[in-house]
């Protein structure tokens, strides 16, 4: 063990978003009861009463800032936050399965046009929208994922069918929509996916790159949405941002995900992405991938937001869990030091959400800020979005 790197070096360093969580709070669109949720999210004390059992969701890190997010953005923000906590306390109060807790909320965050999943996926380069999403099942060390998915309208769901229904871990492409349909899943139309913000984000990023004098598209136009596009020639260089909001200008790496323990101490994990803004060549991020965005197993669960790029380099969720399993570190220790210190230096941008067996809780980020909320047993929801309160 790394006798002192320490929660005082972290605490030091960004006066942390990495907790140890009593379900304090309460999720309000008002200023007071915002800013106390955002402070409740922050502190690094232990809780009053260690809770038995609960669940976090992120829906994504990067460029947040509370000047271009107005009051009634912010509001519908934190209401889908608590929607999507609310659906999986719900399952967990019954004493239902971590894993039916982490897709129930997953699968409400997916049918927002405010998170980059699902209805509200970015557009890659192509002006079509790709999906990815990944499972797994603390317990029984089970997973699944899918990737590059064009027309299904929950990929969460269809990446616990993956882990359920059949031997393998991920499926890409049209062989993961062949096996939704032979699972009974319905393919929906690419125009269910389309949303104006995430066009106008796609059109932002494509001048952003022609003005840094990239060569300009020609078989890989962006199309109608809807429409499948062109063959897309090998161009070199391509600029692959975070989300673009048109409307507040900050650049956000769009994911969701959730951790949850139930009550029989059982975790689990999942995280849901339509991936970066004018992404090529069928480029695939962290999410989908197991030990790099999302990881669970009977000590620790991880599911992670940012550059993807980095937090495959680094095997980011496995890497939180293995310091805790193999290093004996305190959850918010661990995943503290990776995310403020490894990823740092590395260059990477992101956070993730972490609970462990004994209902810790850790949400560090490195960046302005980070969409996340928690809600234990009292089934009091707490939802924060920035950096400081």
């Amino acid at each position: 063990m790394f006798p002192s790197f320490s929660s005082r070096m972290h605490r030091g360093l960004l006066a942390s978003t990495a907790l140890l969580l009593a379900p304090l709070g309460c999720a309000t669109s008002s200023q007071a009861g915002a800013a106390r949720d955002e402070a409740a999210l922050r502190t690094d004390e232990p809780p009053r009463v260690k809770p038995k059992w609960g669940l976090v969701i992120h829906g994504g890190a990067g460029v947040i800032s509370r000047e271009n997010l107005s009051p009634e953005r912010e509001a519908a923000m934190r209401a889908a936050l608590t929607e999507a906590l609310q659906a999986g306390h719900a399952v967990l109060v019954k004493g239902g399965r971590s894993m039916d807790a982490v897709t129930a909320a997953i699968r409400v965050m997916e049918d927002s046009p405010y998170f980059n999943a699902g209805k509200g996926a970015v557009f890659n380069h192509d002006g079509v929208n790709e999906l990815d999403a990944a499972v797994m099942d603390g317990k029984t060390r089970m997973s699944g994922a899918v990737a590059g998915v064009h027309h299904i309208q929950n990929p969460i769901d269809l990446a616990r069918l993956v882990m359920e229904k059949s031997p393998h871990v991920m499926m890409v492409g049209d062989g993961a929509e062949a096996f939704a349909k032979s699972q009974g899943v319905p393919l929906v139309d690419a125009k269910y996916f389309y949303t104006e913000e995430r066009w106008q984000g796609l059109q932002r990023a494509l001048e952003q790159e022609n003005a840094k004098g990239a060569p300009p598209a020609e078989q890989g136009q962006p199309s109608t949405p809807g429409q499948s596009p062109a063959q897309p020639q090998p161009q070199p260089g391509s600029s692959l941002t975070p989300g673009v909001d048109p409307i507040t200008g900050d650049h956000k790496f769009g994911t969701v995900g959730a951790v949850a323990l139930d009550m029989d101490g059982n975790l689990a994990a999942g995280t849901s992405t339509g991936g970066m803004t004018n992404k090529r060549f069928g480029r695939v991020g962290d999410s989908p991938i197991i030990g790099a965005g999302t990881y669970a197993d009977e000590r620790c669960a991880v599911s992670a937001t940012g550059h993807g790029e980095f937090f495959i380099r680094y095997t980011v969720a496995r890497d939180i869990c293995a310091r805790v399993e193999y290093q004996d570190l305190p959850l918010p220790e661990a995943a503290n030091f990776v995310i403020h210190d490894v990823l740092v230096k590395a260059g990477g941008e992101g956070g993730v959400i972490a609970m462990d067996r004994q209902g810790h809780v850790a949400m560090p980020f490195n960046s302005s800020g980070m969409y996340r909320g928690y809600i234990g047993e009292d089934g009091t929801p707490t939802v924060a979005i920035f950096q400081q309160p």
